[in-house]
């Protein structure tokens, strides 16, 4: 191919490397020029054009992307028609991206102008999803080029192909011990059900049988009766050895063991089994999450009827560090175990929009402000510093807290919801500071003694990072949060709090269980001021600290 700069009436029937804007003419990268675009350049003025000639060997790009695209593609992959060098390869249908990597590199090394890219191995697809494309850099290549790119995709073939989801048919069973509530089990089907979903799969079957090996080979044997062909098995404990529950009970019922562990975290503690040809998989603890693990690889590999052997798991370990185990302890807290430090923080920066009018947090409850009421209940506990973030009437909310031993922030932008207090308190917090327990500034009924029975409950070093109160299984407020989530609630935006971080971190939330319903109260209407008001007066609950 000879590439240069000519002038426009020595460009005939060359291709056009740069696109070019002179006045009213627009010619694009790519053109071939005819006398029509010979003439316009004159007429613009342009004097010199940047153009390519094809030699009698050369392939245009359009006609190599093609070739070796269709040499590359196998089952379930269709391929676009080629455009400007490019053709790309598109997922007929819902499965998993199969990939021979080593064709690949192969078939890259042929020629720098040949690209070939692919999105990651075992990449879960849908029809219509691009999967590949091939690309030829300049606007042709050498025949020999693409003759050997050709004979790589051809004697490799395919190089890409998408396998279909094939398992429909999935059992799970649950094993139960002492202190498993019932709404793990049941939290643990739901995200099962929607990881099972998009490759069509569904639960077939589910057993909830005690964590002995008997009674789990039973509940084996029944689900692969009523024709699972897959089974999933969540274990109350994690499995510890391959002599455990999990693997003894497969190994009764005539199965083999594959492999235990993987080098993917989260998800090492993943067992991978076979029973007459059909698989069974020990699930990890990470497997109750939505969040991605190791257990959504072995998975979404058997839904595809691929085999999964030990190798294949072994081959895991680059890449398969997915994120932080929030609940593995840092050094920091490791050093700080004996005495933890948990500050409270107190919002009271809201316009109390649902009163009506009148700002809710300097009500008068018995003679105190609601806020001052909540703030002295902070300052009997034993969390420290308090820090109070005021924004609307905030010289009247401070007037309110006077004489307190409380710091006082200021959110300028309080109009813009909870998000905004709730990032100006943490930003004030002190390095020190291991936790803090977020309370509302209208819950007066949250005082020292349940500030401090949560702050108790708070152990960074064993998993218990987010302390949640609980009133027969509905949270409540007031909520502790890790220094380890610092960085998230710092990206909150709008009037939305923090559940969606709870709900997405199951695997570090602690709850407490307690009697009293004052987590829920907060006061947000003229009703419910009145209510607590007239509580007060009758002394069925305290004035505050």
């Amino acid at each position: 191919m000879k590439f240069g700069p000519v002038a426009p009436k020595d460009a005939l029937g060359a291709i056009a490397v740069h696109s070019i804007r002179q006045g009213a003419l627009v010619l694009k990268k790519g053109t071939v020029l005819g006398p029509n675009e010979v003439k316009a350049l004159e007429a613009a003025g342009v004097r010199d054009i940047v153009v390519a000639r094809l030699d009698a060997d050369d392939v245009p790009e359009d006609a190599a992307a093609a070739e070796i695209a269709a040499a590359a593609a196998g089952e379930g992959v269709r391929v676009d028609r080629a455009f400007t060098g490019r053709a790309n390869l598109f997922a007929a249908g819902a499965g998993l991206l199969v990939v021979n990597e080593a064709a690949i590199n192969q078939l890259n090394d042929v020629e720098p102008a040949i690209t070939f890219a692919t999105l990651e191995a075992f990449a879960p697809v849908v029809a219509g999803t691009m999967i590949a494309t091939v690309k030829i850099i300049p606007f042709a290549v050498p025949r020999a080029a693409r003759d050997k790119a050709l004979a790589v995709a051809r004697a490799a073939h395919p190089l890409v192909r998408v396998a279909p989801f094939r398992v429909r048919r999935v059992g799970v069973i649950s094993t139960l011990l002492p202190g498993l509530a019932p709404k793990v089990i049941e939290k643990t089907l739901r995200v099962t059900a929607e990881r099972l979903a998009p490759a069509g799969a569904e639960i077939i079957g589910e057993r909830r049988v005690a964590h002995e090996t008997q009674a789990l080979a039973r509940a084996l044997d029944e689900l692969l009766a009523a024709g699972a062909e897959l089974v999933i098995v969540f274990g109350a404990s994690a499995i510890a050895d391959e002599r455990d529950v999990i693997p003894a009970a497969v190994e009764a019922i005539g199965g083999r063991l594959e492999h235990f562990g993987m080098p993917v975290d989260p998800g090492n503690l993943l067992l991978v089994a076979e029973v007459a040809g059909r698989p069974v998989l020990g699930a990890p603890g990470c497997a109750r999450s939505p969040k991605e693990n190791g257990f959504d690889w072995v998975l979404t590999r058997l839904l595809a009827g691929l085999p999964v052997r030990r190798r294949d798991i072994t081959a895991m370990g680059v890449g398969g560090l997915l994120m932080e185990i929030v609940t593995r302890p840092q050094p920091r807290e490791i050093e700080t175990v004996a005495g933890r430090r948990v500050a409270a923080l107190v919002l009271a920066a809201g316009r109390s929009t649902r009163m009506g009018g009148p700002n809710k947090l300097l009500a008068d409850i018995g003679g105190k402000p609601l806020v001052r009421i909540v703030c002295e209940n902070a300052l009997a506990s034993r969390a420290a510093p308090v820090i109070v973030v005021a924004g609307h009437q905030r010289e009247k909310v401070e007037a309110a807290l006077s004489g307190l031993n409380v710091t006082l922030v200021h959110n300028p932008d309080f109009a813009e919801g909870l998000s905004t207090s709730l990032k100006a308190g943490i930003a004030a917090l002190p390095e020190s500071a291991d936790g803090v327990i977020v309370c509302l500034g209208d819950m007066p009924q949250v005082d020292a003694a349940l500030i401090d029975r949560l702050a108790g409950a708070f152990d960074p070093e064993r998993g218990a990072l987010v302390v949640v109160p609980t009133v027969e299984g509905k949270r409540g407020n007031p909520v502790v949060w890790s220094r380890r989530f610092f960085a998230d609630l710092m990206k909150l935006d709008g009037d939305t709090g923090a559940r969606h971080l709870i709900a997405g971190y199951a695997e570090a939330v602690t709850e407490v269980p307690v009697s009293d319903t004052g987590v829920f109260l907060d006061i947000d209407t003229p009703e419910a001021l009145q209510t607590l008001k007239a509580d007060v007066e009758n002394g069925r609950v305290g004035k505050g600290a």
